[in-house]
């Protein structure tokens, strides 16, 4: 019977000392989409490949322009069109077609590469940010996408400050 006294004394001093040193930790939290969203880096990532890619997107809309006249032209005139015109048009219709498809396909996969390339960019940015004002403010533990955070334990506007004050 003393034995289980002690054991289970020994078992609630560890488990109280144990929760008496998570009271005592100090946690935060980064709301990551907020993050991407606001901090320098990651804007002027997204205006890097808005002007990168915006001459590209202006042509494909051109090319979607042209091919939507094209169809209406077919649909409206096709059948008063004599054989060999309206042939010709169908071809030039299916290689536009084709072409324009081809472009939008590289241009997705282009664009993907260079936003996965910028996201990289910025979340090393971001991380060193996240590390320096856990270090600075000695937090014992930084989450990211959490369920709930209460606004008292959010750090993200520091980890913003800090990359600001970096890319300065």
């Amino acid at each position: 019977m003393k034995r289980k006294s002690v054991a289970v004394l020994v078992a609630l001093s560890l488990g109280l000392t144990s929760a008496m040193a998570w009271a005592e930790a100090k946690i935060g939290f980064v709301n990551s989409e907020r993050l991407m969203r606001e901090a320098p880096p990651a804007v002027a990532a997204q205006k890097r490949l808005e002007k990168e890619f915006e001459p590209r997107d202006r042509e494909l809309k051109r090319m979607a322009d042209e091919l939507q006249a094209l169809q209406q032209e077919l649909e409206r005139k096709g059948s008063s069109m004599n054989e060999s015109e309206r042939s010709r048009k169908e071809r030039a219709f299916a290689e536009m077609s084709r072409d324009f498809q081809r472009k939008q396909r590289e241009f997705r996969e282009d664009l993907n590469q260079r936003r996965n390339e910028e996201l990289a960019r910025v979340l090393d940015q971001a991380n060193k940010a996240i590390k320096k004002v856990a270090e600075d403010g000695k937090y014992d533990l930084v989450l990211q996408d959490a369920v709930y955070a209460s606004p008292r334990i959010d750090i993200t506007d520091q980890v913003i400050k800090a990359l600001e004050s970096a890319g300065q």
